[in-house]
């Protein structure tokens, strides 16, 4: 097979030196090429890339079976469009699909359209509409040239000012060109960055090892960005099952997008990702191999290039298993001196081997004058060596590094030493990693409360829901409420029982927002610790998801917060909000409660989620294990039975309720009188239900008044109702459980007398 590889920089050299493995490889031309793809190939540099018709024409003389296209500026100049209307096979995308990378602006709008998880941004034309938006963000910011800068057109300003400088250095001294017409100005994100590369051949996708590239100049991440100083692989932060997770969430769901757009896209997709605490999040899409990632992944494929390469040029990428080698791989970057900015070149490069054992040297930006190599661009030369550990693919490629000289040389000595140090996050007794499994363990859960209405929701900056869930309304009116489960969270941690506080945490917010006339619509969760616990943290979440579920009600996502210092030890806090709907004629309570209306009770399930700080104090030292006589199951399960939720009890009889009270913290001496009108008092009579057992004890240990046991817990009732009086045997009749007629409202000045 005769093959015409396009390029000139390490990236080509390293992909030219993968095909020529290739018993299939007949021919391969190199256009243009470089010193290192002479010795692979045949360099072509009489014919222009930019010259399509030439290409064409040269693909057709040469008898061509397949081009593949190194770099994304002819990509997006729809060289592959063209050479695909000839006739000739291509691996690489058309320019609609190549957009992805061409434009930034078009790539993260159609991130947000197809749900797949991305940094909140704006996109600008006019400088003076930036600076606007600038001064109004409250957070740290990217600033980004939309268009193609040959990998360093991000640049991550540290301040404000250096935030409008860089805007400046875009938009108004035109730093890179056209490439700068249009800026995204997007958040900030913190995590571990990874690539992702992935082959396709517009349907089917398959992952290639994850890399890490190193973007600054200098060790330490400090210095302008570059293409990349080094990269190596697999990337020990990106596991298998993150690798899994981005191919569902990120990768397929991108490329079938662009199909769905009539935008085939075939060759490589690569994804630059954050993997933060909430989940991966696309940095950037290219539309092609990274540079210098390639130099890294490549030495580790297995399976033959060539074989790959056609497959996803003829569709039929499902037939072919892809394998990878054992051990990981690491590429140094040799940059010139000036490398971001004002370059020297011409500079004699010493001591180059282009093959050494477990090892060669792509060249990048080299030439070629008089039988030796001198430097000739910004990156010089990716040495790249592999072995059976990370370790030793580190050692074995400086020792390469350190024979090789040029004046001006730089290089960093750091590459791959995050995969082995310990985050300063870590130090500072906060895991990232510890954050990204619990992501793992809970979104299964999560995304099993999704409806239709959910656009996004875990792993995004803020969950979307689609308002047309309620167009089919006449008037609807927004019900928000946020509450906490408070230090009923203590018990259930000395018990080491979670899930049932995600119950509590739900129900309690639903049970809120029913009384208002309600019906709920999603949910938020915030998680709070000391130290995260994935397992605790999940158990509590999926308790949160199951609650939403037996509500009908999705569950969109939330925060996870690991706070050292601000929670003790073994501590940690839950809290929620919820949002619901509801006809503005229908909001409860109705406007004509008044005296002789009837009083209602229905049953709590126990305490709920208040009162639990008299209660620790009064089985202070008593063990959660004991059981009392009167209650004849251990306290932990007395005291952890979850707070109920009344909205499926409750909600499709409405039409007969003129207001309802839910007993929360107060008791029925605070929450009743919130529904009551001016002028209006409740009179409660606490004979006329049976207050369960373990109310009576609570008091007796604690010796507590009658008056403060029916200010601080329900005794039983968690939910008050209030009817017109000609309706309560039709009310009770309705409701599928016990009621009781627990007293009525009377003239007075809108509070409870309990008799």
């Amino acid at each position: 097979m005769n093959i015409l590889l396009i390029g000139s920089g390490g990236r080509e050299h390293a992909i030219a030196w993968k095909l020529s493995q290739s018993p299939k490889l007949s021919k391969l031309y190199i256009l243009p090429g470089n010193p290192g793809t002479a010795a692979l190939g045949e360099n072509i540099t009489d014919i222009s890339i930019d010259d399509h018709d030439a290409v064409a024409a040269f693909c057709r003389e040469k008898h061509v079976d397949l081009v593949i296209v190194g770099p994304e500026s002819p990509l997006a100049a729809g060289i592959v469009d063209s050479l695909s209307a000839a006739g000739i096979r291509c691996f690489g995308p058309r320019m609609e699909a190549a957009r992805i990378e061409s434009s930034k602006s078009f790539a993260k709008q159609f991130m947000l359209q197809h749900g797949i998880p991305t940094a909140r941004y704006a996109v600008f034309k006019n400088h003076t509409e930036a600076v606007h938006y600038l001064e109004q963000v409250d957070y740290p910011v990217v600033i980004k040239a939309s268009g193609l800068a040959a990998g360093k057109g991000v640049i991550l300003p540290e301040t404000k000012a250096e935030t409008l400088a860089a805007l400046e250095m875009v938009m108004i001294k035109r730093h890179f060109g056209a490439a700068g017409d249009e800026v995204v100005i997007e958040e900030r994100l913190s995590g571990s960055e990874v690539s992702l590369m992935a082959f396709t051949d517009g349907r089917t996708v398959v992952p290639m090892l994850p890399a890490q590239d190193h973007k600054r100049l200098l060790d330490g991440d400090h210095g302008p960005n570059t293409g990349g100083m080094g990269a190596y692989a697999p990337a020990p932060a990106c596991s298998p099952e993150r690798v899994k997770e981005i191919f569902e969430r990120v990768l397929q769901p991108t490329v079938d997008g662009l199909r769905e757009k009539g935008a085939l896209f075939v060759g490589v997709l690569y994804a630059g990702l954050m993997l933060t605490a909430s989940g991966p999040q696309v940095l950037e899409f290219n539309c092609r191999f990274g540079d210098p990632e390639t130099e890294a992944v490549l030495p580790l494929l297995e399976t033959d290039l060539v074989r790959i390469a056609e497959a996803c040029a003829d569709g039929h990428l499902a037939d072919v298993e892809i394998r990878w080698k054992s051990g990981a791989a690491v590429c140094v970057m040799l940059a010139s001196e000036g490398y971001p900015g004002k370059l020297v070149y011409g500079k004699l490069v010493r001591g180059s081997r282009d093959k050494f054992e477990h090892g060669t040297c792509f060249h990048a930006g080299t030439r070629q004058v008089g039988g030796k190599i001198v430097t000739a661009g910004g990156r010089v030369l990716g040495v790249t060596a592999w072995d059976e550990s990370l370790e030793a693919a580190v050692k074995r490629v400086y020792s390469v590094v350190d024979k090789i000289s040029f004046e001006g040389m730089q290089f960093r000595r750091d590459i791959a030493r995050r995969a082995f140090a310990k985050s300063a996050y870590a130090e500072a007794g906060v895991s990232i990693e510890a954050g990204a499994r619990t992501v793992e363990l809970l979104k299964s859960a999560v995304q099993a409360t999704y409806s239709p209405a959910v656009l996004a929701g875990i792993g995004s900056f803020g969950g979307l829901f689609d308002a047309a869930a309620i167009k089919g309304m006449r008037s609807p009116v927004l019900v928000a409420s946020t509450d906490g489960v408070g230090t009923k969270v203590k018990l259930a941690a000395a018990a080491g029982r979670y899930r049932s506080i995600g119950h509590d945490i739900v129900n309690h917010c639903i049970n809120d927002i029913l009384v208002q006339g309600a019906r709920p619509l999603f949910f938020l969760d915030y998680f709070a610790t000391s130290k995260l616990t994935p397992e605790i943290t999940a158990d509590v979440v999926t308790g949160i998801a199951e609650a939403c579920t037996e509500a009908g009600i999705s569950l969109l996502g939330g925060e996870t917060a690991e706070m050292p210092g601000v929670y003790a030890d073994g501590e940690f806090d839950v809290a929620g909000t919820i949002v619901g709907v509801v006809e503005r004629g229908r909001i409860r309570p109705e406007p004509d409660l008044g005296p002789g209306d009837v009083i209602l009770g229905l049953a709590s399930s126990g305490p709920h989620t208040n009162g639990y700080s008299l209660i620790r104090k009064v089985f202070e030292g008593v063990p959660l294990e004991t059981v009392f006589p009167e209650l004849g199951i251990p306290l932990a399960d007395a005291l952890l039975i979850p707070h109920r939720s009344y909205l499926n009890v409750l909600y499709p009889h409405l039409k007969l309720v003129k207001a309802l009270a839910h007993l929360t913290g107060g008791g029925f001496i605070e929450n009743i009188p919130r529904v009551l009108p001016a002028g209006v008092d409740a009179v409660i009579r606490a004979d006329s239900w049976q207050v369960p057992a373990l109310f009576r004890l609570i008091q007796q240990r604690g010796g507590i008044s009658v008056e403060e046991m029916y200010r601080v817990f329900k005794m039983g009732v968690g939910m008050v109702v209030i009817v017109d009086k000609k309706y309560v045997k039709t009310f009770q009749r309705s409701i599928p459980e016990e009621t009781w007629v627990i007293g009525e409202l009377v003239a007075g000045s809108r509070k409870v007398i309990l008799k």
